[in-house]
């Protein structure tokens, strides 16, 4: 594979409590879905170049959990969870999101539409996040998420395009 980016995702906000994420991959949607989806291959791109994953569960059906734990590199932990809401192996998935802090919720947490849609052997890939107010959309937009996302955009295209 050729054409590969860096920092190309883009972030829009098309309405006041969504973020959506546009990213192409120079590799076909079932290895960008693998790389997604495999626990072993999540730990190799989730944290960019921000720390070190440490830990990666995916129980990936309707109504499993995930959790990414990545010790940063200022030493402290780092994580995320969520349920599995819908899948459709290689095309979409569905799931909540909670960034793991001192009264997080999972009654307020995010939820997430990922898509995967190939044109010849590249991949589109679009994450719409719908949080339920403008104030905690605001705030994922100021937690510097953005560098951080589009490091780990970087890292999942040089995963999906290895893999055979």
């Amino acid at each position: 594979m050729t054409g590969t980016t860096t920092g190309t995702a883009k972030v829009t906000l098309p309405a006041d409590d969504q973020i959506l994420i546009t990213r192409d991959f120079a590799a076909p949607r079932q290895r960008v879905y693998r790389a997604w989806t495999t626990p072993d291959l999540v730990k190799r791109w989730w944290a960019g170049n921000r720390g070190t994953v440490t830990s990666v569960d995916i129980d990936l059906r309707v109504g499993g959990q995930w959790r990414y734990v990545m010790l940063a590199n200022g030493d402290f932990e780092v994580a995320f969870h969520g349920e599995y809401r819908e899948i459709t192996p290689s095309e979409r998935l569905v799931h909540t999101e909670v960034y793991e802090t001192p009264g997080a919720s999972d009654a307020d947490a995010p939820v997430v539409t990922v898509t995967f849609a190939e044109s010849g052997n590249r991949t589109t890939v679009t994450l719409l996040t719908e949080t339920r107010t403008k104030e905690l959309r605001d705030a994922i937009l100021e937690s510097g998420m953005e560098g951080g996302m589009q490091e780990s955009m970087d890292a999942l295209e040089q995963v999906a395009v290895s893999l055979d």
